[in-house]
């Protein structure tokens, strides 16, 4: 198949599910360039993936920071294949081997070999530090995101033990955005070092971290992103997410980006989105946090009292960042030691909640 011709057909699985069925059977570009027989396709139970990824035989594709895939290998390397064919801004990624120190990647490339020393077995950590916000990450064709197209390599069973679910929502503060210092770039942005990912490893929770730039409940987000409720179980357009159905903990953070709304508009619009959260996750304990810059503080915390949900709780952060400690870069966007302290004040919190329901 030409090259051009092949695109369009990767292109068409990332538009809608229904194109899936197009590609049953067809080696993706990466993994019939790389030929050979320890070919391990997206879907195999070997793989071990965090967060929102779409995923089938083909291509798994994820467009949030903080996602994460993990498994072990036999030998001294494995290649990890990625369709790169529609990115203009490349996502980037950490990799660690053994437990060892995460070495940084861009994703601009259709082979990304992973070494490492003696004859294994090894374990693999790839997290997604930043998925640029202000490129387009919802319609496909992505200009942004992870697109693996597969694993090269001696893989073997995976034995991952996690303890709970969380889940996060929210916007670019929930995405890392400015976390590492005060540019809006990839560079500055690290989804492992925001709160969520910190919470997640301090319980030893599985991770859900979905955030958007630009995003609300009544504001649209960055790079085509719809509002929070519509984007609520996709993981992008056309793809539905893995439910939330058995999800501990769903942590909100919502309403920075909603400020030039009317307080009737915002309460509404906030009301619904913690409600369809509800319906989806009808055990889990969602927590509505005051962002940490304050916006619709009073809002939040009104909408949550008109729920009565016991299960359903604001939390009021105030107190727990200071712009004058520097645990901000800019006006909104906590620095890595402000994700910091906000993950250490959730932690006990949730901690406190699993001890009561306990």
């Amino acid at each position: 198949m030409p090259g051009a011709d092949r695109r369009t057909v990767i292109n068409r699985f990332l538009s809608t599910a229904a194109a899936v069925t197009l590609l049953v059977g067809a080696a993706p570009p990466a993994l019939a360039a790389a030929g050979g027989t320890d070919l391990v396709r997206p879907d195999d139970r070997r793989l071990a993936y965090e967060g929102h990824w779409g995923r089938t035989a083909e291509a798994a594709i994820t467009v949030n920071s903080g996602s994460r895939l993990r498994f072990r290998f036999a030998g001294g390397a494995v290649h990890a294949l990625f369709d790169v064919s529609s990115v203009t801004v490349p996502a980037q990624v950490y990799v660690s081997v053994d437990g060892g120190p995460k070495t940084l990647y861009a994703v601009d490339r259709a082979d990304l070999a992973i070494t490492a020393t003696g004859r294994g077995p090894h374990t693999v950590e790839l997290s997604l530090k930043d998925v640029y916000s202000r490129a387009g990450r919802w319609t496909p064709p992505l200009e942004t995101g992870v697109v693996l197209t597969g694993i090269k390599g001696r893989l073997l069973a995976h034995h991952a033990v996690k303890k709970g679910e969380l889940a996060f929502y929210g916007d670019s503060v929930t995405q890392g955005v400015m976390a590492l210092c005060e540019v809006n770039t990839s560079d500055c942005a690290d989804g492992t070092a925001a709160y969520p990912t910190l919470v997640a490893d301090a319980l030893h929770a599985a991770l859900t971290q979905v955030g958007f730039g630009r995003q609300g409940v009544i504001q649209t987000g960055n790079g085509g992103v719809p509002t929070a409720g519509d984007a609520y179980g996709w993981n992008f357009a056309g793809s539905p997410a893995r439910p939330d159905r058995n999800a501990d903990v769903i942590v909100v953070s919502q309403g920075t980006n909603d400020t030039a709304y009317g307080s009737t508009e915002f309460r509404a619009a906030y009301r619904s989105y913690l409600e369809r959260l509800r319906s989806a996750a009808p055990h889990a304990r969602i927590l509505a946090l005051r962002p940490f810059d304050g916006s619709r503080a009073a809002d939040i915390a009104a909408v949550v009292d008109e729920l009565a949900d016991t299960r359903t709780e604001f939390v009021d952060t105030t107190g727990w960042l200071s712009a004058a400690d520097g645990d901000f870069h800019g006006a909104v966007h906590p620095s890595a030691q402000g994700h910091r302290k906000a993950a250490d004040r959730l932690v006990a919190l949730i901690g406190h909640l699993a001890k009561e329901h306990r």
